[in-house]
């Protein structure tokens, strides 16, 4: 599938179910202690590097925006879907929000301290990793943190039908973190910690902490 076809049915579906995933989701974090404290050392990460502007990459309705904002970081949402987009500013009127694409971000060189990708790398295709984990490498200074959620698997599946019943169409791909690490690693970054989490759940996540290198 070409990036323009993998781009828009993304960006179509999550305009489609902004609302709804908004409202399924509003109290997500609020119900994940190990998602909470994964945030608040990323947090205290960014403030040890110096601090500044963290980008908070494929945010959806900005609930990980908001989240960081409590934690006293200066985060900056940026999402494909308008529609989301729409949704961030609605409910989080003090925050920032871009409509921006992870495979060509709209931020200049070194012109955020971190980068923060939590579950919004599960619709990009393997081939297309390496480019965005570029963009990252692009708009950080060297010694910046990463962090990076995404779904813990091998096979890649097709969602047709998303919150509240609405059509969808987007794949979602579940990846091994050594298989991450790797990319990670060839894009200039260093992997520091990894963490499994809901190992119960289906599919579990995988959460990497990694840095920017020279």
């Amino acid at each position: 599938m070409s990036a323009d076809a993998w781009l828009a049915d993304t960006r179509t579906s999550y305009d489609t179910v902004a609302a709804s995933y908004a409202d399924h989701l509003r109290d997500a974090i609020a119900d994940e202690p190990y998602l909470r404290a994964v945030l608040a050392l990323f947090a205290e990460l960014v403030r040890d590097a110096g601090g500044g502007t963290v980008a908070d990459v494929g945010c959806g309705p900005g609930r990980v925006t908001a989240h960081l904002g409590e934690l006293g970081v200066d985060a900056l949402g940026v999402d494909l879907s308008p529609g989301m987009i729409d949704v961030a500013r609605r409910d989080h009127p003090a925050l920032r929000f871009e409509v921006g694409s992870m495979t060509d971000l709209p931020l200049a060189d070194a012109s955020v301290a971190a980068v923060l990708a939590f579950w919004s790398l599960i619709h990009i295709p393997d081939e297309a990793i390496p480019g965005v984990f570029a963009e990252f490498h692009r708009v950080t200074p060297p010694g910046a943190p990463l962090l990076l959620g995404f779904h813990l698997g091998d096979e890649t599946r097709l969602k047709t039908q998303g919150y509240g019943g609405h059509p969808m169409k987007v794949h979602i791909h579940l990846r091994r973190p050594a298989h991450v690490t790797a990319w990670l690693h060839d894009a200039g970054f260093t992997v520091e910690a990894e963490f499994l989490l809901d190992l119960n759940q289906r599919p579990p996540g995988a959460v990497l902490f990694a840095r920017r290198g020279r």
